[in-house]
């Protein structure tokens, strides 16, 4: 999430800032963290499982 952006800005004659150009990796990278905080968003209020009854289950299962 420590995502460094690197802005340019188009601006009006009286030096406004009206456009934001940024490169395509950091336009990606933008959109794939609003992505995970969607997810997030959508999913706070499911029941969670402590961490041992996780792992206990993806042994079960033969994944860990």
């Amino acid at each position: 999430m420590n995502m460094i952006l690197h802005p340019r800005y188009i601006t009006d004659e009286q030096g406004r800032k009206m456009s934001v150009v940024l490169s395509v990796e950091e336009y990606e990278s933008l959109l794939e963290e609003i992505e995970d905080l969607a997810l997030v968003a959508e999913r706070r209020n499911e029941k969670t499982s402590p961490h041992v009854d996780v792992e206990a289950r993806l042994k079960a299962d033969g994944l860990l």
